[in-house]
């Protein structure tokens, strides 16, 4: 159908050139399509079990959405200067800039005592991006724009262009202080175009304060996956063979110092705090499960009201994750690293034309999204867009838009931690003036969980739900794999260099000022 659709586009776009006519982008001659972007905030692709088949999560409406559209097996946000990840990975989905082209930025002056602060000049970033970003874009092409989200940790500027704007941060365990709160914004919002007869096209964006912490579930869920909100921190919190698995790389201490150990979210979440053993894990996990049920439930509704308005299968609906998140895997609880578990984002799009059931890797960024929204509508991205495109992917014309994929996270000592990836093989570099340089190498098809060799210790082995075999592990000294070794390290130099990172590793070559 999407063939169809862009051929009879072709066709039509070549008769009116022909008659030296032209149109405007807002001018079309068939019903553009709506858009339904889904964000969630702290969430793992391996929650949901058509990633991860040992999952106990119940997600029907999200599992439904991924048996009727695309699943993407490698979708990955850039990563952050900043503990605050969620702040450049949301700054990337609303202006399809890279993580060192960002209006914000690692290196703030800072104010001298007595004298006014200076504003910030972005060394890699044109002024005034806010009116190219994605709803500025929207509104400009005739779109109705609406957002729904937290507040706080993410891009003002742009998050003002949207025409309807409800926000606010929801992370309680009720109708009112939960996730039903932002479903009820959508809600009302296509209930007040049904009322007024508005046909324009829309785009959503559809954000939710959970599965991020505190996790405090409603209590429906919380007993259907064994678990309590937890608020005790002299005690465990109550064991319950309802709650799920550990992770299969669960461990009880990361091995070593990754550059920013004392983050907020690995000593001061409410419910685990600097605990990592299997009953507060296991609970923690018991409470984002039903933080996650329970948006499952609000997307529902959402689609629900879709098809009763007609709008449905004329929607594209796309859902995915800021980043990801540890809960316990490699001995860590939050999203400042970049495992897989962490670095990589859920990302599933069911729209006209996508087929059902499909699989693809894709390559991607949450940075592509503003690219990808234009390319499905016929809207011309704004020129400081530096996404791809991922629609051919959608259209299974391509598996992957990149070769190479690049992650930084720097927002402890620097210069922190970086990762690329190409293909099967992974290289993780970390490096900070108290932990020293640590390298990790990975072929991540023979070592999808990344077991390390402090997994196979048999106090650990005992704990694990799946047991890694002898191969599974770090192989960065092992002398079988130097030459795998010193492609990725020359890889991701050459990823540093493209996108202007401005730190370097002590094994690296210095940059040229």
């Amino acid at each position: 159908m999407m063939r169809h659709t862009i051929c009879c586009f072709a066709s039509v776009a070549l008769a009116i050139l022909l008659s030296g006519f032209v149109f405007s982008e807002d001018t079309h001659s068939e019903k553009r399509p709506n858009i339904l972007f889904i964000i969630v905030d702290d969430q793992s692709p391996f929650d949901f079990n058509f990633y991860n088949s040992a999952s106990t999560l119940h997600a029907p409406c999200i599992e439904q959405l991924a048996r009727e559209g695309m699943v993407f097996d490698a979708a990955y946000h850039m990563g952050s200067f900043s503990g605050a990840v969620c702040t450049p990975s949301r700054h990337m989905v609303m202006c399809g800039r890279t993580v060192w082209h960002l209006p914000i930025g690692p290196k703030q002056a800072r104010r001298e005592k007595g004298k006014p602060g200076q504003p910030r000049v972005a060394p890699h970033c044109p002024p005034g991006l806010e009116s190219n970003t994605l709803a500025a874009v929207f509104n400009r092409a005739g779109y109705d724009t609406m957002r729904t989200c937290k507040r706080g940790n993410s891009y003002e500027g742009a998050n003002k262009q949207f025409t309807v704007r409800n926000d606010a941060t929801k992370r309680g365990g009720t109708a009112e202080t939960g996730s039903q709160w932002h479903g009820d914004q959508v809600i009302e919002f296509l209930n007040d175009r049904e009322q007024s007869g508005d046909e324009d096209p829309f785009l959503i964006y559809f954000g939710l304060s959970h599965p991020h912490d505190t996790r405090n579930g409603t209590p429906q869920y919380l007993e259907k996956y064994g678990a309590t909100n937890h608020t005790n921190k002299e005690k465990l919190p109550v064991a319950h063979a309802k709650q799920p698995p550990l992770p299969p790389n669960w461990l009880p201490q990361h091995p070593f110092d990754n550059t920013h150990m004392d983050v907020r979210d690995e000593v001061s979440v409410s419910g685990v705090w600097k605990n990592r053993d299997p009953q507060t894990i296991r609970n923690e996990i018991g409470r984002e499960f039903a933080c996650n049920e329970n948006i499952d439930q609000q997307i529902h509704r959402v689609l629900e009201k879709l098809s009763a308005l007609g709008e449905l299968e004329n929607t594209w609906i796309f859902y995915t994750s800021d980043h990801g998140i540890a809960i316990g895997r490699h001995g860590l609880q939050g999203k400042q690293n970049l495992y897989e578990h962490t670095w990589r984002v859920p990302l599933v799009v069911k729209g006209p034309g996508v087929r059902p059931g499909s699989r693809m890797p894709g390559n991607t960024y949450l940075g592509d999204t503003l690219a990808t929204l234009c390319a499905i509508t016929g809207v011309t991205p704004p020129p400081t867009d530096e996404g791809k495109s991922f629609l051919p992917v959608l259209e299974e014309k391509k598996q992957t838009v990149r070769d190479v994929l690049y992650g930084v996270y720097c927002g402890g000592q620097k210069p922190g931690m970086r990762s690329v990836r190409k293909g099967d093989w992974k290289l993780l570099k970390y490096e900070s003036p108290t932990g020293g340089l640590h390298t990790q190498l990975f072929n991540l098809q023979e070592n999808p969980h990344e077991f390390l060799v402090e997994h196979h210790v048999p106090t650990v082995l005992k704990s694990l739900p799946e047991q890694p075999t002898a191969n599974q592990k770090n192989l960065a000294d092992d002398p079988e794999f130097t030459t795998n070794r010193a492609a990725m390290e020359s890889l991701l130099l050459e990823q540093m260099i493209q996108h202007d990172d401005p730190y370097r590793f002590s094994d690296q070559p210095m940059k040229d000022n």
